[in-house]
C-alpha cells in the first residue's frame, strides 16, 4: 500500500469523516473510508467499459446471433 497526497474540498471531507465516525468501533477511519470508496468507483467504470465493450460487440453481429438463436429454437420445438 502506498500513501499519496490529495485535494479535497472541505464538504466532502467533512461527510467522509461522518462516515468514519459511525463506524468507530469497527475500525474504519478516514483513510479507509477513501480507499473503499475508491476501489467501488473504479470496479463500476471498468464493468461498464466491459459492458460498453460486450454491447459493442452484440451490436456488430446481432443478425448473425439472431439467426443463431432462430435455429436454437426451432431445433429445441421439434418433437
Amino acid at each position: 500500500m502506498k500513501t499519496i497526497a490529495i485535494t479535497i474540498e472541505e464538504d466532502i471531507l467533512d461527510r467522509i469523516d461522518r462516515l468514519a465516525s459511525r463506524h468507530n468501533s469497527t475500525r474504519i477511519n478516514r483513510s479507509r473510508v477513501i480507499r473503499i470508496a475508491i476501489r467501488e468507483y473504479v470496479n463500476r467504470v471498468e464493468n461498464l467499459a466491459e459492458d460498453e465493450r460486450e454491447g459493442a460487440l452484440i451490436r456488430r453481429h446481432r443478425t448473425h446471433l439472431a439467426k443463431q438463436a432462430t435455429a436454437l429454437v426451432r431445433e429445441q420445438a421439434k418433437p
